[in-house]
């Protein structure tokens, strides 16, 4: 039965007085002595403070947090499903737990996405409400292995998502929990035979093999989340970085409502994979780089290295290369890519943490993105903070016109933000310091102005077909010939600004390439 807000209040301040007097007891402290500021083992607080209030086995509401979030509320920011903190307080078409733990605590929303003590006591509140919903009675509530169906339910997603939900957190209670948390808190779950109580979950937890990859699950993304079939030839792999848990990744795919999804998910404890969207259909996972990729989600944040384990380095690289032998994907890191270098995108991952260079080792490809430096299938804005080989190839560029980067590393920091300020001032351009289509478009057309046209061939040919990529926004292949590709996209980009339009690249084109047009 659960307690009114006042009461339920009171016994929340008896049971932390209760735990300062053993403390002040443990450290002979006086009792009239002056209050002594409670940061001790916060989490491990909450967590026991919380399994007292609501009758939720503490060890299984830690195994929930942790396969939710590793225990890291994130500053109050919102995973990809707009769950918040330690235990994933979602607010969405599908899952109302935020608000449900709003009702149930009397604690605020905003509270709640921000205090991990309360977002802790919330995800208890939710527990609870799932368990009496599922009729269990004190004596089955002591017992964690009765927890299973609250827990799966707890997920808000159904059938096989729900159950490699409950899965995951009862394989946590198996193996038992060492995490180090802020403030270098460790908060511990010991390791216990477990045997769930599936109940009505039972007949969910058979899991399909995917067609496309027998190594993977099969849990369809729901039919409104992607489209069927192809409208491009799949020339890429793009890495993800989920923002949220593999299992409630998977379970916001089969949400009509979340709009995304894509082809692949892959855990981070073991490197289990789970296919979502047949690869012969489009994933909404990329935006412009939609029907000719082939979306891989790792589960993780891309601000928290730990997600990206060995295992799920190694499965991950394992299904690139089935992907890229299925489709002919070139193993290089023009066709090999990150979300962030997707056109038209304005997520971060795989962000800092991932490391590109032991990925391609493991695929057995090469690290730089085919052979130059220079050379992409699309560029994407480059600004502070970004990393990677486009941002290389920035540094390079300036370089070579004598303006000063830093040293070519890859990473946008402020000396590389002032040179391309200098650049830009140079060519007229807007001086923000990021390095946009005008900008990217005026670098690599940089240098000498020969007359182009059907015929030519060279280093110059090179340097104006990935300005042209740049500039359409559209890959124009660069090989230093100049065909009837490179004349056709000379026509675009002289038709689109105003030039005289002969397919011939003399002082006008040029110019207005060299200005960044």
């Amino acid at each position: 039965m659960r307690l009114r807000t006042a009461a339920r209040t009171r016994a929340r301040a008896c049971a932390v007085a209760a735990v300062t007097a053993a403390a002040l007891l443990a450290t002979g402290q006086p009792a009239n002595a002056a209050p002594v500021a409670d940061t001790a083992d916060p989490m491990n607080r909450a967590f026991a403070e919380a399994s007292q209030e609501y009758g939720v086995p503490r060890d299984l509401l830690a195994a929930v947090g942790y396969g939710e979030s590793r225990l890291n509320g994130h500053a109050g920011k919102p995973s990809q499903a707009n769950g918040y903190g330690v235990m994933h307080l979602a607010s969405n078409p599908a899952n109302r737990s935020l608000e449900k733990a709003a009702e149930l605590t009397g604690e605020s929303a905003a509270r709640l996405r921000r205090d991990t003590t309360a977002n802790i006591l919330g995800g208890a509140a939710v527990l609870r409400d799932h368990a009496d919903a599922l009729g269990l009675d004190a004596a089955e509530r002591r017992d964690v292995n009765a927890w299973y169906p609250a827990v799966a339910r707890y997920s808000a997603a159904d059938g096989q998502a729900a159950a490699l939900y409950a899965d995951a957190v009862f394989t946590f209670l198996a193996e038992g929990v060492s995490a180090t948390v802020s403030g270098g808190e460790e908060v511990l779950v010991p390791s216990r035979p477990v045997a769930p109580e599936k109940g009505e979950v039972s007949a969910s937890d058979v899991y399909a093999q995917s067609e496309d990859y027998p190594s993977a699950r099969w849990v369809p993304a729901h039919a409104e989340n992607f489209a069927v079939g192809r409208t491009a030839t799949v020339d890429k792999v793009v890495v993800h970085v989920t923002q949220g848990s593999y299992a409630g990744s998977i379970s916001w795919f089969q949400n009509p409502a979340s709009q995304v999804s894509a082809h692949y998910v892959i855990r981070s404890s073991d490197g289990e994979v789970t296919q979502t969207v047949r690869d012969k259909d489009t994933a909404w996972h990329a935006r412009s780089a939609n029907a000719s990729s082939v979306g891989i989600e790792h589960e993780g944040w891309v601000d928290e290295p730990a997600w990206f384990t060995d295992a799920m380095y190694r499965s991950s690289a394992a299904l690139t290369s089935h992907l890229s032998a299925k489709f002919g994907i070139p193993k290089d890191r023009a066709h090999i890519v990150g979300h962030s270098e997707v056109p038209g995108n304005d997520h971060t991952d795989p962000g800092p943490h991932w490391d590109w260079n032991y990925y391609m080792q493991l695929i057995g490809g090469d690290p730089s993105n085919g052979g130059d430096g220079l050379t992409f299938p699309l560029y994407t804005t480059q600004q502070s903070g970004s990393s990677g080989p486009q941002v290389t190839a920035v540094q390079t560029l300036l370089t070579a016109q004598k303006y000063d980067p830093g040293t070519v590393d890859g990473l946008f920091g402020a000396t590389t933000k002032s040179a391309v300020e200098a650049f830009q001032r140079a060519r007229s351009l807007d001086a923000d310091g990021m390095v946009g289509p005008k900008t990217w478009t005026a670098l690599l057309s940089a240098g000498t102005t020969p007359l182009l046209k059907q015929g030519s061939s060279g280093d110059a040919v090179k340097r104006l077909q990935r300005a042209l990529t740049a500039a359409l926004g559209k890959t124009v292949g660069v090989d230093g010939s100049f065909g009837p590709t490179t004349d056709a996209a000379v026509r675009s980009y002289q038709t689109t600004r105003k030039l005289g339009v002969d397919g011939q690249v003399g002082p006008a084109t040029w110019t207005a390439l060299q200005n960044g047009k």
